[in-house]
């Protein structure tokens, strides 16, 4: 029988890098092997002038809630600006990018349903340190 809920501490996280050059990391939260769930949840870090590549998913939703920082989002030739306490939905098959544009880093909370290889993708990538600005925002 699947618990009825997952916990999981800061002390038990992982970050990692999808490819060397990214200006953009992730904290794994939750997925299939972290929680036994089929989305992905994340905090996305992006550095001051970060980026994600523009990406697309055949079938999944994926949400941003900011955390903390300043940013753009532009989605099939829509842009809107997005800060800490807004919530973006980006709907299957939207080309997007989201983009550090303030003068700290960018945090988001980011979840992916379904997940569509993402977990996995993440998981192969390069693992990276968190800095003491990421672990505040993480612990705050």
């Amino acid at each position: 029988m699947m618990p009825a809920f997952t916990k999981r501490s800061a002390a038990e996280i992982e970050a990692f890098r999808i490819a060397p050059t990214d200006s953009n990391y992730f904290v794994l939260l939750l997925d299939k092997q972290a929680g036994g769930t089929d989305a992905v949840c994340v905090v996305e870090i992006f550095t001051v002038g970060g980026r994600t590549p523009p990406n697309t998913h055949a079938a999944a939703d994926e949400f941003f809630f900011v955390l903390s920082g300043e940013g753009v989002a532009r989605c099939n030739g829509q842009e809107t600006q997005v800060r800490k306490g807004d919530a973006l939905l980006v709907a299957p098959g939207s080309e997007h990018v989201i983009e550090n544009t303030g003068a700290h880093k960018l945090y988001t909370l980011t979840v992916m349903t379904p997940n569509e290889g993402f977990a996995e993708l993440i998981r192969a990538g390069e693992r990276v340190s968190l800095d003491a600005e990421d672990l505040a925002v993480l612990c705050a």
